[in-house]
């Protein structure tokens, strides 16, 4: 695999993976999505392509602590619809893998990204705000379960990139704050540690990019618990308004790299 180990870093490169690594922690106690800003920066400092096998692990750590802070809240009848779609998608996305470079996957996803936001707000604002998150239940829901189910595969395989695209379901679905979080924690453990095999087969994943990881997983644990902090201390509103702007920022970032 072509990147860096431990010991080429400077360092200022592993202070500001230390900081994206902190920022994994807060993003899924607090503003899922956010760490669309954590993918930047691994992809700055490591090879683009590289660094979303780095950026695996320290993910399903902070999955495991948002598990362990939320885990009363899960909503699984959401969960169950969208697994086989998610699964669907990781294997387009691995696939993809195969034969896209960079420029592709940051386009592709970016655009997807921006679309979905700007949907989200034009039904958001039609409609208003939902109640408790039944829709799945429906035909409307279970194809809106299952096309967003395939997109959240899609990128999170080939960027580490769906908690954007499940953020925007999980709105879309009509999720109270807890229960948004409880629902995402469950699904992006189960969805991140199934993409280890693939990851590895690719070879994004080995002995020096898991040393790599070692050293900056410590800091995933102050950002959870800065999150679980801040998260008590935002409202519904606000909590949806800054989900939706992490996921323009990342959508942006990831067209403008």
């Amino acid at each position: 695999m072509n990147t860096m180990t431990l010991w080429d870093l400077n360092g200022w490169e592993f202070a500001a993976l230390a900081f994206a690594a902190l920022l994994v922690g807060f993003s899924k106690t607090a503003v899922s999505g956010a760490n669309t800003v954590s993918l930047a920066i691994f992809a700055a400092v490591l090879p683009a392509r590289a660094s979303t096998g780095v950026l695996l692990p320290i993910l399903i750590a902070g999955d495991l602590l948002a598990v362990l802070t939320y885990r009363r809240h899960a909503h699984w009848p959401t969960l169950w619809r969208l697994f086989p779609a998610v699964a669907a998608g990781v294997v387009v996305g691995t696939v993809f893998l195969m034969w896209a470079d960079d420029g592709a996957v940051r386009t592709s996803i970016g655009a997807i990204l921006l679309l979905m936001a700007g949907v989200t707000v034009w039904r958001r604002r039609k409609a208003g705000a939902e109640g408790e998150p039944d829709a799945v239940t429906t035909r409307a829901g279970r194809a809106k379960a299952r096309s967003y189910g395939v997109l959240g595969g899609f990128t999170t395989m080939v960027a580490n990139a769906g908690g954007p695209v499940m953020s925007l379901y999980l709105l879309s679905a009509g999720f109270r704050k807890m229960g948004f979080l409880g629902t995402s924690a469950f699904f992006f453990l189960i969805v991140n540690t199934s993409k280890l095999p693939f990851s590895a087969g690719l070879g994004l994943i080995d002995a020096r990019s898991l040393l790599l990881d070692a050293a900056l997983v410590l800091f995933v644990v102050p950002g959870a618990l800065l999150g679980r902090w801040a998260v008590d201390r935002i409202n519904q509103r606000l909590f949806e308004q800054l989900v939706i702007a992490a996921t323009v920022v990342g959508g942006l970032q990831l067209l403008v790299r």
